[in-house]
């Protein structure tokens, strides 16, 4: 399966550096799976990520960015369900 990741970010914020990085890392971990990654600017406090159309991540609704886990979990969840993440899918006792 080939899947699309796009990433939203703002570039009044300056978030461009956090967005690149989180490419590297999602296309660190599914470089099988992803065959396309594209950082798309913007402005008004937006990050967003997208795989395959469908929204994963938005800072405005979680009041927060992802911590790098969480957001390849949701990319995962998607993209190669069945998966594992190693280390990145253990729970905090």
């Amino acid at each position: 399966m080939s899947s699309r990741i796009e990433i939203h970010y703002c570039t009044q914020c300056r978030w461009m550096l956090r967005s690149a990085w989180m490419a590297q890392e999602l296309l660190s971990t599914f470089e099988d799976e992803i065959t396309e990654l594209t950082l798309k600017p913007g402005t008004g406090g937006v990050f967003e990520v997208y795989a395959d159309g469908q929204r994963v991540w938005s800072r405005k609704e979680a009041g927060r960015f992802p911590e790098i886990t969480e957001l390849k979990q949701v990319v995962r969840d998607l993209v190669s369900p069945e998966r594992s993440l190693g280390h990145a899918d253990r729970k905090d006792a």
